[in-house]
């Protein structure tokens, strides 16, 4: 095996909270809200189911294939030139998707605090830190992750604290008004998100306790259920139909907290939650990608290709789109399609042709 370190499957659990929060807490209310209107809360229930069928089928694929990640045992499943094949799609979607991730990153630090910065600076700096992450293996992104997101949710859930004296519960009746359909459509989004529980895949082959992977995963979608039904909570009881309107609902919201005109202008702590959360969720897919390539190229290590990796992402991230409007004309149309199937669809016919191949196997053992 590539990667020497071992991780438990709580430290699992806390990587994959700000992997999917970091981007989803500040972009999905919004995109949300302009399908499901105030139903927009049910949205992330609907998408949970999603997350749970990502982590029982990685889970039960790495009972299969306990010491390999989706880029090794696809072609066992597969064939060998099949599954590199389908190892290279893997590696060119985890490429592109955290070009994408980079670039949400730099347009909002660019688009609301650092405006005169070139992108390319904004971008790099970011990279570099996380290729440390990266260098270190998966125990330093996990002891990142520990100090981190308990910091990020304690500010959160402060945040949601002080906008209480703001909301307004009636923005978000009558509840399913016109039946489940704006809520399910909402959801489309964010299923995409959620399936990027898939990263587990390249996490459980080192778990000290990998019987326990399934549990923590189901309770990791269970804690980032209920902060995104929070904020898309919070974000309609105080702006109503305008919600969908705004780019950064969550930033908006907190622009709106003053208490005794002293408490004001929180929105570093808004900058404090993105930042810290987008660098778990950068690293840990670039994490992915680094050790998959060289799984891939069966090398002996992965961290001579982090650096080359690094440019590449740094170039990912300014080509993937020309301004913020076409990237979030992408991630609220095609991305949640595009990550679904490589995510979900892929991911569940490996299961099924393996899950075949095994009863094969079996039913020829006992004709012997």
């Amino acid at each position: 095996m590539i990667e020497k370190g071992k991780i438990s499957a709580v430290q699992m659990a806390i990587i994959m909270n700000p992997t999917i929060l970091a981007t989803a807490l500040l972009l999905v209310p919004a995109v949300t809200a302009r399908h499901a209107k105030q139903d927009l809360w049910i949205s992330p229930i609907w998408a949970s189911i999603i997350g749970l069928i990502v982590v029982y089928v990685a889970f039960h694929l790495n009972r299969l294939y306990p010491k390999e990640t989706i880029i090794e045992y696809s072609s066992h499943i597969l064939g060998k030139i099949p599954g590199k094949v389908l190892g290279f799609f893997y590696l060119f979607f985890y490429l592109h998707i955290n070009g994408i991730i980079i670039r949400e990153y730099g347009e909002f630090v660019i688009g609301t605090f650092l405006m005169q910065t070139p992108m390319i600076i904004v971008i790099s700096a970011m990279i570099f830190v996380s290729a440390f992450a990266v260098y270190g293996g998966i125990e330093v992104i996990a002891r990142a992750a520990q100090i981190i997101v308990p910091v990020v949710i304690l500010l959160f859930l402060l945040i949601s604290f002080m906008l209480m004296k703001d909301l307004d519960v009636k923005n978000i009746l009558p509840i399913m008004e016109h039946g489940m359909r704006p809520s399910f459509i909402g959801s489309v989004v964010p299923q995409g998100w959620l399936s990027e529980f898939f990263l587990i895949s390249f996490m459980l082959p080192y778990l000290k306790d990998r019987q326990k992977g399934f549990k923590w995963g189901f309770i990791s979608i269970c804690s980032i259920l209920f902060l995104l039904v929070l904020a898309n909570l919070f974000t309609y009881m105080l702006f109503g139909g305008l919600t969908g309107t705004f780019t950064y609902p969550v930033m908006v919201a907190v622009r709106y907290i003053s208490i005794a005109d002293f408490l004001e202008h929180l929105e570093a702590i808004v900058m404090a939650i993105w930042v810290t959360g987008v660098f778990v969720k950068i690293t840990v897919f670039f994490y992915a990608l680094a050790l998959g390539t060289a799984q891939w190229l069966n090398l002996s290590d992965y961290r001579p290709i982090i650096l080359p990796i690094g440019f590449l992402l740094v170039i990912f991230g300014l080509w993937t789109a020309p301004n913020l409007l076409e990237l979030e004309h992408f991630l609220s149309t095609s991305a949640p399609f595009y990550l679904l199937t490589l995510q979900l669809g892929i991911p569940c016919a490996l299961f099924l042709i393996a899950m075949l191949r095994k009863k094969v196997q079996q039913n020829k053992g006992e004709i012997k």
